[in-house]
């Protein structure tokens, strides 16, 4: 899916729990403890992130603007801005009978506080012995170092779009990505060199002192250059994201093409020099920094000629043999220390136990300081600026980027500004961003239900905090407009829906008083075929704050499927207070009368509703029986509410239709805590007797 390399998706190329509101039925979310990040480029604008360290090794964390002083290329640069990040490594919230964590069903802006992570697997680097060991790796930094607050993207350089995943704090969707990563590297140079040898050694084809050329070097070439390009094009969509260190780990086992023969009878070499060159650039500008992990591990040179039973040949002059090889593998890890020395990050070369160097990648990306300021020479002449930062305590160590490269030619104009509309410049903002916008807290669901074919109906709801609204009050009413948008998109990178609608809020007092404690929700609907896709909502309103917020949705296909559940949607009775405004209506909206709520926190006052369908396609099965069941678990496993229905297949009249399930819970008796709502849905006819599950986590206080 990752792979466009469009705003505002990293196609081609959410957070934690929200705490509780004085309003007892409300949910709302404390302002994140870490600088804000922000969107907008500014011209002129170099950030350095600086971690610093004191005689130990461990991180120094009581440093001030006044400790620092910066310099590019030896002359004193003015800080204008300054902040210490410091970044828990946040765990999911999960039930004690619970052996993983239940994934949240709905997804937040708030919480965007954590690492910044874009792993790039470069399938055209990696040997196909060795992708289970990047699974089996990336698996474990996933599970073991990957924070609920943390976000991340999978990219992979072979152009293999689809098989991608944008940015997301889901860890199912990561390592759903990284499954799909499969080796593509060509066989070493020196083994095609020798095999070369041998064909025209055998034929009496060769002319003695003759060169023994790489059959595959153009392709060779090619990859490299292909890897480099992509590199230097996710720094560049990269390059709006400001205020937080941003980690580009290269999984790779480094360019396998000699680029210091630049007078071989191709021009490949120089190109990929260019391209080296630019991705340095790139990343340096946009304060990338790139960790390179060598799959390899201990490498030992020559390894690979076992598959040849020569492994040398007699003229000395063509160096073929342990000598080329270990050119090879010099070469290849060198192109890994250069991208990882030149950007601020670090390589992991010769290393089997990549567990260390992960550890030391969060450690990197935790406690940091961020300068950032205008330099005075602002010359767009694409040379290097170097940065040294220098600190007024003795005694202590800081590690930063080595500089950067400034831009070259006429600076991009900034898209046309609408006078006297701040609406409109915020709303481009959040929609091209490429990271979800906290400006307006947001809450996102969605849920897919069997549309027209072959069609699923997906239900949206979303519900914005308006406590930075600007409001205007008239006539006793609070006025103010928002415009919404709706985009998704598809797994191959395009734009299916692109929705807008503007909606004008004139709120009496006590309405706008209950979307003060509670919010404002908004809901849609979009009509979309089986398949995978990021939904994005976003906002913005008069005043120019604006918010977005994504999820990834998976659309089955209700029509094929022998037996399937639709998404779960919850209703609260406490939810009626809230203001809402149909964009469009909704499947569960138009059935029930009642809008779903994207609220996870409840009072033992509320009551809920939920409502789901079950899709039976098997055809000229007997008359049987469905049964459809839920029960909520109490953080101990303890069932503490339980309800089933027995339905018949003859509701259907031998149609493909859905069976409504729809049951209230009452939270009266419920004790403060987190529950799982488990819903199950079992067919008795056909041989095996198909069923599905879904689960929902929410908290009662």
């Amino acid at each position: 899916m990752v792979a466009a390399l469009s705003a505002p998706s990293l196609m081609a190329l959410q957070g934690p729990p929200p705490a509780p509101s004085p309003d007892p039925g409300a949910e709302a979310v404390p302002q994140a403890a870490q600088p804000p990040l922000t969107f907008r480029v500014e011209a002129n604008f170099v950030e350095v992130d600086a971690f610093v360290s004191d005689t130990t090794g461990n991180p120094v964390t009581d440093l001030r603007a006044t400790d620092f002083q910066l310099f590019e290329d030896g002359k004193p640069q003015k800080v204008s801005a300054f902040s210490y990040v410091n970044i828990p490594v946040a765990r999911p919230e999960r039930p004690l009978f619970s052996a993983a964590a239940i994934e949240p069903d709905v997804q937040t802006n708030i919480g965007i506080d954590g690492r910044i992570y874009v792993f790039v697997l470069d399938d055209l680097h990696v040997d196909p012995t060795r992708a289970f060991r990047v699974r089996e790796s990336l698996h474990r930094f996933f599970e073991r170092n990957f924070g609920v607050n943390d976000l991340a993207a999978v990219v992979f350089t072979g152009g293999r779009t689809a098989d991608g995943q944008d940015f997301t704090n889901s860890p199912r969707l990561l390592l759903a990505a990284v499954d799909k990563f499969s080796g593509n590297k060509l066989r070493s140079a020196t083994l095609e060199r020798l095999n070369e040898y041998n064909r025209l050694q055998s034929g009496g084809l060769r002319r003695s002192g003759s060169p023994i050329d790489d059959p595959a070097a153009m392709e060779r070439g090619r990859n490299a250059r292909n890897t480099m390009q992509s590199l230097q094009k996710l720094s560049d969509f990269m390059a709006g994201v400001h205020g937080r260190r941003k980690a580009m780990v290269l999984i790779s086992e480094g360019i396998d093409y000699d680029i210091y023969n630049l007078f071989d009878n191709n021009s490949l070499g120089s190109d990929i020099v260019d391209a080296t060159r630019n991705a340095i650039a790139a990343a340096t500008r946009a304060n990338v920094s790139i960790y390179a992990v060598d799959p390899r591990g201990l490498a030992a040179p020559g390894a690979e000629l076992i598959e040849t039973s020569s492994a040398a040949v007699d003229d000395p002059g063509l160096g073929l043999g342990i000598s080329s090889s270990f050119d090879e593998l010099r070469r290849s890890q060198d192109s890994l220390r250069s991208l990882a020395e030149e950007t601020g990050g670090f390589a992991v070369a010769n290393q089997n136990d990549f567990s260390n160097a992960f550890d030391r990648l969060v450690r990197d990306n935790s406690s940091y300081y961020m300068l950032g300021y205008y330099p005075a020479n602002d010359r767009r002449d694409g040379k290097f600026r170097k940065i040294e930062v220098r600190l007024m305590r003795p005694g202590l160590m800081v590690r930063t980027r080595r500089g950067y490269v400034a831009p070259r030619g006429r600076a991009v104009a900034p898209a046309a500004r609408v006078a006297g509309d701040p609406r409109e410049d915020a709303l481009r903002a959040a929609v091209e961003s490429p990271l979800a916008m906290s400006g307006i807290p947001m809450r996102l669901f969605a849920a897919p239900y069997k549309g027209t074919p072959p069609n699923a109906a997906v239900a949206i709801a979303v519900e914005l905090g308006i406590g930075s609204f600007k409001f205007a009050q008239e006539n006793g009413t609070f006025n103010d407009k928002v415009d919404v948008v709706v985009r998704v998109i598809d797994s191959d990178a395009k734009v299916r829906v692109n929705e807008k609608a503007t909606l004008d809020l004139a709120l009496m007092p006590g309405t706008y008083a209950r979307a003060q404690a509670r919010g404002f929700r908004v809901t849609s609907a979009v009509n979309l075929p089986p398949g995978r896709y990021q939904l994005r909502i976003s906002a913005a309103e008069s005043g120019g704050t604006a918010g977005s917020v994504m999820s990834d949705i998976d659309v089955p296909d209700f029509y094929k499927q022998p037996f399937a559940m639709s998404g779960l949607t919850l209703i609260a009775s406490a939810g009626s207070q809230s203001p809402t405004a149909r964009v469009k209506d909704d499947p569960v909206g138009l059935l029930l009368m009642q809008a779903p709520t994207a609220v996870r926190t409840f009072t033992r006052d509320d009551q809920l509703t939920l409502f789901a369908e079950v899709y039976e396609n098997q055809q000229n099965l007997p008359p049987h029986k469905v049964d459809i069941a839920t029960e909520v678990r109490a953080e101990g496993g303890r069932v503490v509410f339980s309800n089933s229905e027995e339905r018949s297949s003859t509701e259907l009249q031998g149609g493909r239709g859905g069976y409504g399930y729809t049951v209230q819970v009452p939270l009266k008796d419920f004790a403060p805590g987190l529950y799982v709502v488990h819903v199950t849905s079992k067919s008795r006819g056909g041989k095996d007797g198909a069923g599905v599950a879904r689960d929902i986590q929410i908290r009662v206080r």
